[in-house]
C-alpha cells in the first residue's frame, strides 16, 4: 500500500519533469530555413544546360548536308522521354533520268560529209530551221509533211554549199538528214539567207520496190544538177551530191561525175557521194557497190531506174 502511494505521489514530479524536458527540446527543434538564393542558383544552371545542349543539337543538324538523314533509323525506336525522330529532306528536285538530247545524230565521217566549211552545229541549226519551215508550210492532211519531228529525231548525213541559179537565185548550203522512227523520212534542204528556203522529203524505205544492193534516190538531182533553164550554162565550180539507200552485200562504192572520181561514203544504210564539177556535163553519176570481195555487185549504168543522163 505505501510503495502504491509513494509510486502515486512520485508520478505527478516525473510526469513534470519529462513535460519540461520535451517542451524544452521541442523549442529547439525548428524547421530549416528554405534555402532560396541555392535553389535559384540550381535552377539557372539547369536552364543554362539545357539550352546549350538545344544549340549543340541545332548546331548537329545544320552540319548535316542537305537531304542527309540526320536524326534516327529505321529500326531504332524512339526514346520514351523524347519526340520521334527528325528526318531532314532535301529542297532540290529528285533526278528524273539523263537530260533529252536536243541535237541530231552526226555524220558517220564529218570529213567527208560536213563540207566547204560548214560546221556539224552550223548544220544541225539548218535542219532546225528547215523543220521549222515545214510547220510554217506544211499542208493539212498531208501524212508525209504533217509532223518531220524535231531535230533530235535525225541524222545529218551531208551538208553543203549550194549554187544558186536561174530558177533559184542566191547561194547557201544544202542540209540533208535521215530518221529512222516512227516513220522513215529522209529531206533535203536549202538555208540561205539565215533561213529554209526550200524543202524536199521522202518517207518510206529508201529502196521502195527496188531489188538491187544500191538505190540512188529519185531527188538527188537536187544536188547534182543546176536548173534546167540553164542547161549549158553553169556556174562553176560546182559543188554536187549523190544520196541513196545500200544493202549489207554493199561494202565500199565509187562515183565519178564528168570524168572526175568523187568520194563515197557509207552511213547507216546511207551512202553520200560528192565531188566538185569544173565542166559542163550531160550525163549524170556513175554509181558502182562492191562486196566485202571487191566483186562489183552494182553499176548504176546497169540499172535500169536510174535517169543516166540529165534533162
Amino acid at each position: 500500500m505505501n510503495g502504491q502511494k509513494q509510486g502515486g505521489a512520485a508520478e505527478p514530479e516525473f510526469e513534470a519533469r519529462v513535460r519540461a524536458l520535451l517542451a524544452g527540446d521541442a523549442s529547439l527543434v525548428r524547421p530549416s530555413p528554405v534555402p532560396y538564393p541555392e535553389i535559384r542558383r540550381r535552377g539557372v544552371l539547369e536552364r543554362r544546360r539545357r539550352l546549350a545542349a538545344g544549340g549543340a543539337a541545332l548546331a548537329a543538324l545544320a552540319a548535316v548536308p542537305v537531304g542527309a538523314y540526320a536524326l534516327g533509323g529505321g529500326s531504332t525506336a524512339a526514346s520514351p522521354a523524347g519526340p520521334s525522330p527528325t528526318v531532314l529532306t532535301s529542297a532540290r528536285p529528285a533526278p528524273t533520268g539523263p537530260a533529252t538530247p536536243t541535237a541530231p545524230a552526226r555524220p558517220a565521217s564529218a570529213a567527208h560529209q560536213l563540207l566547204d566549211g560548214i560546221t556539224f552545229e552550223q548544220a544541225a541549226a539548218g535542219l532546225g530551221k528547215c523543220l521549222d519551215y515545214n510547220k510554217a508550210h506544211r499542208l493539212p492532211r498531208d501524212p508525209v509533211h504533217t509532223d518531220l519531228g524535231k531535230p533530235a529525231d535525225y541524222r545529218i548525213i551531208l551538208a553543203m554549199r549550194s549554187t544558186g541559179d536561174s530558177n533559184a537565185p542566191g547561194d547557201g548550203y544544202f542540209v540533208v538528214a535521215v530518221r529512222e522512227k516512227p516513220v522513215p523520212v529522209r529531206l533535203i534542204c536549202t538555208v540561205k539567207d539565215g533561213g529554209a528556203s526550200g524543202l524536199n522529203t521522202s518517207a518510206g524505205d529508201p529502196f521502195g520496190d527496188a531489188g538491187t544492193p544500191v538505190a540512188p534516190d529519185i531527188n538527188s538531182g537536187k544536188l547534182y544538177q543546176q536548173s534546167v533553164i540553164d542547161k549549158g550554162n553553169w556556174k562553176f565550180p560546182f559543188r554536187w551530191g549523190i544520196i541513196g539507200g545500200y544493202r549489207a552485200s554493199v561494202a565500199t562504192m565509187t562515183v565519178s561525175y564528168g570524168g572526175s572520181a568523187g568520194e563515197a561514203v557509207l552511213d547507216h544504210g546511207w551512202f553520200v557521194a560528192t565531188g566538185t564539177l569544173h565542166q559542163q556535163v550531160t550525163a549524170a553519176p556513175h554509181l558502182k557497190g562492191y562486196d566485202a570481195t571487191g566483186k562489183l555487185v552494182y553499176d548504176s549504168d546497169q540499172d535500169t531506174s536510174y535517169e543516166k543522163t540529165l534533162p
